[in-house]
């Protein structure tokens, strides 16, 4: 019986532990930096197509009112917060907290990189009774 209940409580720990992460977005830049962008693609220089080589294709694609094309690639690595393994709350709502990573990578007319910024912010999600909190 006692082996019955471990086995029980590992499965659910196990459970809980993977869906306790959600990383959602371009995987490509999981193990990126701003200096590591920078170092990949050279303003003046990198192409579309180069791009494209190394990160995919964008999550959007826009244009400036001077017709630049814009792309941009995002990460969201998220971690279940506390409050959502407290049974009964949990029923009231979710909260997920982690990093958002984007890229940002403005083209010119020749569809080389004009500008490119890489930045690392902290996000919070909350759905139901927690959105209002």
């Amino acid at each position: 019986m006692f082996i019955k209940t471990v086995k029980i409580i590992a499965t659910i720990f196990v459970t809980i532990s993977i869906t306790a992460c959600v990383s959602t977005g371009n995987q490509t830049l999981k193990n990126e930096t701003e200096l590591s962008v920078t170092e990949k693609i050279v303003e003046g220089e990198t192409t579309t197509t180069e791009v494209k080589a190394m990160f995919g294709s964008p999550f959007e694609a826009t244009y400036t009112d001077s017709g630049y094309l814009i792309w941009k690639y995002r990460l969201d690595d998220l971690k279940a917060d506390a409050v959502n393994f407290i049974p009964f709350i949990n029923m009231l709502g979710s909260s997920v907290s982690g990093t958002r990573k984007e890229l940002v990578i403005l083209f010119d007319e020749n569809n080389v990189v004009k500008k490119a910024n890489m930045s690392e912010s902290e996000v919070k999600t909350k759905t139901g009774a927690f959105d209002t909190l």
